[in-house]
């Protein structure tokens, strides 16, 4: 990941806050403030599809964030300091979770559209759409998975041996 182009070249960029089944992104966010990268996290809302890209201010950061009950890590509803993505500059760059994928960049999330409708938003954004790479294990790559007219795909995936 550290080592890929559209990573080098890109300035703000949103990843997600692993869960335990997921690739851990704690060392690609380490690099991101060690290069002086913005660093912008997923705030979900309950209920809803609706889901903002807060900024961190460093790695350290991620300790001051609060546990939702879907075991994940994020701002709290209260937290109106940080920086949305797109009320800013926009992002370059969305490592993006996921429970399955194929090789035509279809993703299979859990099921609420969150990304898909944060992606909506960001085509509205004077900087455009930004790149997006899933981060999967090679088993999540299956021949095909289900989607619907709602599913952006993704610009790439990666994984062991891709």
């Amino acid at each position: 990941v550290i080592g890929h182009p559209k990573y080098q070249d890109s300035k703000r960029i949103a990843i997600f806050l692993s869960m335990p089944d997921e690739i851990q992104t704690e060392e690609i966010i380490k690099d991101i403030f060690k290069q002086g990268k913005e660093c912008f996290i997923p705030r979900y809302k309950p209920q809803s599809n609706h889901m903002d890209m807060l900024k961190l201010s460093s790695a350290e950061d991620i300790s001051s964030l609060t546990l939702t009950s879907w075991n994940i890590l994020q701002p709290s509803d209260d937290d109106s300091a940080r920086e949305e993505a797109l009320a800013g500059g926009g992002l370059d760059l969305i490592f993006m979770p996921g429970l399955g994928f194929d090789k035509k960049g279809n993703r299979l999330g859990r099921g609420k559209g969150y990304y898909d409708t944060y992606l909506e938003r960001c085509m509205k954004h004077p900087s455009g759409k930004p790149y997006t790479i899933a981060l999967a294990f090679r088993e999540q790559i299956c021949e095909s998975v289900p989607v619907t007219e709602n599913d952006v795909q993704v610009d790439e995936i990666l994984y062991e041996g891709s």
